[in-house]
């Protein structure tokens, strides 16, 4: 099939790639001349495992063009709208600015029976507030989220958990246009399709709340296990061995269990706090206000994290060199928006610490937000006369590839802050490290 991504940074890069190695034509678009260019040769403006590999293939073989003229999309029978909704600067909502944008530039371009496919995470009630002027260019409106995890996005748009289409729908049911919309959309997830993968059909607002609500439940379970440590911090428990033990029931399970200094990220922190503003203009606000305190918890584990380095330094960091392993919010990637580590960093810097930080793809973006901070590529390079180590960002680099023998050969003092939980703490001391874990005694 021919298709067209409007929006070409993470997530429509991302898909637009994907859905080319499927086998469709696929024409990206995005008003960022420099970005469409990069694409264009193949070159990946961010780093994705496997992103930069289908990128090459894909524009090669021909069934992939990027450019910046909207009028490219004509032709295409299924356009996916994938740009930002960031928090607004003055709040809590999503900003709707580059999805109304988006689709006012599309829809003159769009034709009768043409399928228009949000996947932009949105306030529930936005395809609603959309689909009649969609209807009126003679084209449908469905919603189509999608669930990437940085670091296996490729992977997970390939061959996703799950495929959720929100369409046309009456108190009847779905509609006839919603019918004929579904069964293309299966048409361009065949593959997935065919395996058996999870194919729902739902309304418009179900589709988008699928997407929040997973979200919440995600940053839920992360900020309770944080609470927990919280916990443990003051009665001696191990969170990790806790989270071990009610990670065995099955109704819980253990993924996301993982105490740290919480989640951060382009997603998971604005949903949230977006959600909410949605949930308070719907006039239930109180039916997730719990989410505010999982936004508390999370933010307060930075301030703890940076606790424990000052409280092993002997109440100050004034003048120490603390080295921070890691900058992205989380590893397998370059993304620094709302980065825990970055924050901890930067934390640190305001105490008066000379703080260098290293991380295997994300240097450039940190400093490019943080200029007034010391960067470095070499690991080792960075450990280097460090009064104290803080984990951040648990990269294999750190966690499973640096022997505490190899880095206490390094450093001045035999430091170590484990903020993601991420080492094995009894190695660590026996190689005369002063150990320090979230949660742990």
């Amino acid at each position: 099939m021919r298709l067209s991504v409007i929006g070409c940074g993470y997530l429509g890069a991302v898909h637009a790639a994907s859905m080319a190695s499927l086998g469709h034509e696929v024409v990206g678009v995005d008003v960022d001349e420099r970005k469409v260019e990069a694409l264009s040769k193949g070159e990946a403006p961010f780093f994705e495992p496997g992103l930069q590999e289908l990128l090459t293939e894909s524009i090669a073989s021909g069934r992939l063009t990027f450019t910046t003229e909207m009028a490219a999309v004509r032709g295409s029978q299924v356009h996916f709208v994938g740009v930002g909704t960031p928090q607004q600067r003055d709040g809590d909502a999503a900003d709707m600015t580059f999805v109304n944008a988006a689709v006012d530039a599309l829809l003159p371009h769009v034709s009768p029976g043409d399928i228009v496919a949000g996947k932009s995470t949105v306030p529930v009630g936005t395809a609603a507030g959309l689909a009649e002027r969609v209807a009126a260019t003679g084209a449908t409106l469905v919603w189509n989220p999608e669930f990437l995890r940085e670091g296996w996005a490729v992977q997970d748009t390939i061959d996703p958990d799950r495929l959720v289409v929100g369409v046309p729908s009456t108190s009847a049911g779905v509609t006839v246009e919603g019918e004929r919309a579904a069964d293309i959309l299966r048409e361009v997830y065949h593959p997935s399709v065919a395996k058996g993968t999870p194919f729902i059909v739902t309304d418009y607002a179900t589709a988008e709340l699928v997407k929040v609500s997973a979200n919440a439940f995600l940053a839920t379970k992360i900020s309770f296990i944080n609470a927990m440590a919280e916990i443990a911090e003051v009665t001696g428990a191990d969170v990790t061995t806790l989270a071990d033990a009610i990670g065995h029931d099955a109704r819980i399970g253990r993924r996301f269990l993982g105490a740290g200094i919480g989640f951060g990220g382009g997603c998971l922190p604005k949903d949230i706090r977006a959600f909410s503003a949605r949930a308070e203009e719907l006039g239930r606000g109180e039916s997730v206000a719990f989410l505010r305190e999982v936004d508390a918890i999370n933010l307060r584990r930075r301030g703890r994290a940076v606790d424990l380095v000052v409280d092993a330094l002997g109440g100050s960091v004034f003048k120490k060199n603390v080295t921070v392993l890691g900058a992205a919010f989380k590893p397998h990637s370059d993304d620094v928006r709302d980065s825990p580590a970055l924050d901890v960093a930067v934390r640190l810097h305001g105490l008066g610490a000379w703080v260098t930080i290293t991380d295997p793809e994300a240097i450039e973006n940190a400093r490019r937000l943080h200029p007034q901070l010391n960067f470095v590529d070499d690991r080792d390079e960075a450990l280097r006369g460090a009064d104290a180590v803080i984990v951040v960002t648990e990269w294999d680099e750190y966690r499973r590839e640096l022997a505490p023998e190899h880095a206490g050969s390094l450093v001045t003092g035999k430091i170590i802050v484990d903020g993601r939980n991420c080492l094995d703490a009894a190695a660590w001391r026996a190689a005369g490290w002063q150990y320090f874990g979230m949660g742990r005694p």
